[in-house]
Order: C-alpha cells, then structure tokens, then sequence
C-alpha cells in the first residue's frame, strides 16, 4: 500500500498479536514468549526487542513477523547499491537514515519511492522521507541488518562523488569533535586515514573482539578476533607502518615520537552507529611496533543475569548469593571469559536507590548510572587494595573489586566482607574449587576464607554453531565419555534439556548439532558466544575442608558430590540444547578438567 505525508498506518483490525505469529510461522517455543512476557511485565519494552536481547528469535524472523502482523512487503535482500539512485539519498542525512534504519532505494512503475525500514509504527519517520523525496512513498519491511549495511555503501559511494574540494563538512556546522562523529560520516580522503577508519568499521561489523596490526618482513598484516578465535583479515605495505601507527597514536592520545617504549591508550568514537570504546596497546618488536586495539561495544558487555546463559537452576542460586548483606563472591575464569560482563550483570541485578555500591577497575570498561566506579592508577600509587581501603571509608553495601591479584588486596576484601559489607570480584583459578586454594597458598588464614566466602563461579565462553549451516550428528561413545555423560542414557533421550531462554534449535535425540561452514559464518561454522557455568556455594563441609587446607581436587569432588555441576557437565547440556557443540565445549574445558 502507498503512503503519503500524513497518513495513518497501523496492524489491521483483528490481526494476529505478534508472539502468536512468532511461534506459528518463527518456531518461537510458548516457554519462551512467556519468559519475554514476564520480563516485559517487570521492565517494559517492546516484546519483540525482548525476544531478540533473549536471542529467542533474529532480527530477520522479528521483522518477518512484523510485515505480516502490519500487512507489509517484505524483503530479505535489498538491491545492490548500484541499482540505488543517488538522487533518493542526496537530500536524506546519513544521520536521519542511520538512527531510524531507513532508506530509500527504489522507484516502481507507478513513480512510488520504494522505501526499506524496520519499524512499522515509524509514522513520523516516513512522512518526513516523503517530504524529502517530494514523492509517494512505499513501504518494504527488510532486516535491520540489510537496512544498515545498504546506507553504509549507499551513503559511502556518495561521498566518494562528492566534491573534493569542498572546505568543511556539514556536521562542523553544530561544532562535532572526531570523537563524537561517527567515522563513516568522515569526509577526509587522506588514505592512512581512510584505511584505519574502514579497519575499526570492518572489525565492528564482523564482531570483533580484538584487532591485532602486526609488522612481518615486507608487510603489514591484521588480524581479528572474532568469537575466540583469530582470522586474517588484512594487509597493507611495511613502508606504511610508520603512518598507520601515528594514526593509531593520535587517535588514542599516545605519544608518537616513542618507539622504544609499551603505551596504553584509550579511543572513544561513534561506528556504524554504536557507540565503540576501544583500549589501545602498542609493544616494540623485532619487526616494528604492533598494536592491539580491544573493542568493547555497550550492548554485549550490559547485559542482564538471565541473558548470558544461565541455567535457570544457576541463575536461582546466583540471585540467591548476591543478595546477601556480607560475604565474598569470587568468579574465576582466564582473560576473555566474560568476567566482567558477570560482575556488571551482578550489579545491575542488585542495583536500587537503597544501596550504596561502590567498584574499583582496571580499567572501567563502562558507567553504571547510580554506581560509583574508580579506575586504577597504578602512577600514584592508586591500587586494588589502595582503592578498597579507602571505599570502606565511605559507608559502601556492595563494593566491586576488578581483580584480587595480591595478598594485601585478599585481606582487605575478606575485612570488608567480616565487617558486614557484601564483595564481588574476581580471581584468575581454572576452576571454582581452585580459588579457596589459590588465597590460602597467598598466605590469607583458612579461617579467614571459609568465614568469609558464600560463592564461588567458574565460567568460560563457548562458540555457538551458526545455525544456518548446523547440521545434527551421532557423537561416537568416546566424546560422550569425555562429556561426562552416559552412552545409553544420550541415546535414549534420558537428559533433560536444560530451560534457557536463548533456544533456537535443539537437535534430535541422540545428537548433537555439528559445525559445517556456510557464507553466513564465512566459513567457521561457528557464530556467536554463550557462557557455560560451574557455581560452588560454600557451605558448612565445604568450610570444614577450607579449614584442613585441603586441596582443590578434594573440595571440587565433595561439591560434585552434593549435586555441583562441573563446567564440562554445563557445556554438555547446552550442547544438549544447541546452544554449543561438543567440540567448542572440550577445547573450553580442557584445562579444567
């Protein structure tokens, strides 16, 4: 249907509520849509953003959803961006089509604009384009994700016809500094530039964790890592080094002239749309610097308790302990496991006017409203224990330590916890059981851990098979004994799937999902992470064996015993669900077990 400036579009009268569309033609299980419908009671929102932050549905199968509910057009591919006439986006800011996921890309027979969006209750939006296009206008519901990438390489290619030599760029009109433009808004034809700007916008868009620039013999090579593991991206000249470093440097506030010397930066900028903080590390090698860039994107790093893949068994026993006046909670995991998303899932969880938290990090990756954080400075003398000391001071409920790396900052925490404050932190150990040990081998007294200690949680990340690809497949009996599970009871179904609100598509009995490779995973097989957990509550015998000084094999068996369930017997029932496969789940575990 046309629609002019003006007028009204809404569902038909008697159309389908969305969830019932959802689990009708999107395979969304009713056990998910009322754990969507209870959260959206608690939290508000729309219940289709709920499902996707559940990961219960894709953009792709809400949007699907929402053209039928609204009786729209849909599409799942937009046209390349040479069939876009540049005469449609010429008088739409990149701004305006960025925020509200919208483009205009075509015009049909009868002269209507075929327009692209994602939202159909966007009224506003769409007269405005009409008014902007001085035409007709026609809705075509397509997925986000098409929409964006379609006004990335639309407004792009526009750009580059621009004149070149044009003095100023319409957003230094308003005063907007580099940090708070976005760098795909950028105008300047430098190619150094040009080449760092479309790295971090490739990294993004491939959902990259780290971007590793590394100097070899004749040439620059980038390499990203995505879901855990590296792949090669790409390369540039070695007499470009030099330059590509200096743009880093200045990005990241470093000093350029030093060469000899490690640096630490920080970079802050706006891409494809999101908001990137970004750690820099540059380190001298034979071959020249190398530089590491972090990524850390908001919306993968705050998120809530029940959405990073808790069994609902654990995510009880989690609220649980948090909740507690005093006492320490320790989480344990190697670097990249997704601690800090735990801790930051923790506070938010416990977060309210009532209480008074307090965090001290290395760095503060993000702000938590109603939270106060401080940073580590190393340079004067502003450490863990430093930090923590002086926190108790100011009337704390809940304090947040980044990491306990030493004795002295062990003893404070454990002094606040007896002193009737509640402590969260971290601890580098391979498993639950190991972190009693690992304070006790520092020098803190057994009495101190067991009275202090209420929790403890081992986790690490597993990559999720992409489920375009995935194909089901019978594990041979020597992977199921590695699991831990018994032979006769897989087969015969006799594992319960776990109930977790972020599953899309459980295998068969007697199988387990298989990595295969497709283009939407290029390749890997793999798409995404999900966490996989191993929650120890100390309790009275395991205080008695603190007290012993017994070793972490003897206090994790006692814990088995009264019903823990290990990281790899975690993993194993995710993989049960879909949620991961076999392999991803041994190659996570193998030091633990």
């Amino acid at each position: 249907m046309a629609h002019f400036a003006g007028q009204p579009m809404g569902a038909p009268l008697g159309a389908q509520l969305l969830g019932e569309i959802l689990i009708a033609d999107e395979g969304l299980s009713p056990q998910h849509l009322a754990h969507a419908l209870t959260k959206q009671a608690d939290e508000g929102g729309l219940i289709g953003r709920i499902l996707v932050g559940m990961q219960a549905i894709n953009d792709l199968q809400l949007t699907r959803a929402l053209s039928q509910q609204y009786d729209e057009e849909f599409v799942e591919e937009l046209p390349p961006v040479d069939d876009v006439p540049e005469e449609l986006i010429a008088n739409i800011p990149i701004g305006f089509a960025r925020n509200h996921n919208i483009i205009p890309y075509a015009i049909d027979e009868d002269d209507r604009v075929l327009v692209a969006m994602s939202d159909p209750l966007a009224l506003d939006v769409l007269d405005d384009v009409g008014v902007m296009v001085d035409a007709p206008v026609e809705v075509v519901m397509a997925p986000p994700k098409a929409i964006v990438d379609l006004i990335n390489k639309a407004y792009g290619r526009l750009r580059q016809g621009a004149d070149l030599n044009k003095e100023e760029d319409d957003d230094d009109e308003f005063g907007a500094s580099e940090e708070t433009l976005d760098i795909l808004d950028v105008t300047d034809e430098a190619p150094i530039i040009r080449w760092v700007n479309s790295l971090l916008f490739q990294a993004v868009k491939v959902g990259a964790s780290d971007i590793h620039i590394e100097p070899g013999e004749k040439e620059v090579k980038v390499r990203y890592r995505v879901d855990g593991a590296l792949r090669e991206s790409k390369s540039a000249p070695k007499q470009f080094l030099s330059s590509i470093l200096a743009r880093v440097k200045i990005m990241s506030g470093l000093n350029i002239a030093e060469k000899r010397l490690p640096q630490d930066g920080r970079i802050r900028r706006r891409i494809a749309g999101k908001d990137i903080d970004m750690r820099v590390a540059t380190v001298p090698t034979a071959a020249g610097e190398r530089v590491t860039i972090r990524l850390l994107d908001r919306s993968s790093v705050l998120l809530g308790l029940a959405d990073i893949g808790m069994t609902q068994e654990t995510l009880a026993t989690i609220r649980d302990i948090i909740k507690r006046p005093h006492g320490i909670m320790l989480v344990t995991g190697p670097t990249g496991s997704g601690k800090t998303t735990t801790l930051y899932a923790c506070l938010s969880e416990i977060n309210s006017p009532e209480l008074n938290i307090l965090t001290v990090e290395d760095p503060v990756e993000y702000q938590l409203e109603g939270i106060s954080q401080t940073q580590v400075q190393s340079k004067i003398d502003l450490t863990f224990a430093n930090g923590l000391r002086s926190f108790l001071r100011h009337d704390p409920d809940v304090i947040m330590v980044g990491e306990i790396r030493d004795v002295e900052t062990a003893e404070i925490a454990i002094t606040a916890s007896l002193t009737g404050h509640f402590v969260l932190s971290t601890i580098h150990t391979n498993d639950s059981a190991g972190a009693i040990t690992r304070l006790v081998d520092m020098g803190i007294e057994p009495f101190l851990v067991a009275s202090s200690m209420v929790g403890l949680m081992a986790q690490r990340l597993v990559r999720r098979p992409c489920y375009d690809c995935a194909e089901p497949a019978v594990p041979s009996a020597e992977m199921l004994q590695k699991l831990g599970l018994d032979v006769e009871r897989f087969h015969a179904g006799g594992y319960e799937v776990p109930d977790l609100p972020n599953i899309k598509k459980i295998p068969p009995t007697g199988t387990f999902l298989a990595a295969r490779g497709c283009p939407m995973c290029s390749g890997v097989g793999y798409k995404g992470r999900t966490g996989i957990y191993e929650m120890l509550v100390v309790d009275d015998p395991l205080r008695q064996l603190t007290l012993e000084k017994a070793d972490a094999g003897t206090i994790r068996a006692s814990a088995v015993e009264r019903g823990m369930k290990t990281l790899r017997m975690d993993g194993a029932l995710k993989a049960l669900a879909g949620l991961t496969t076999p392999e991803a789940v041994l190659l996570a575990t193998a030091e633990s077990e």
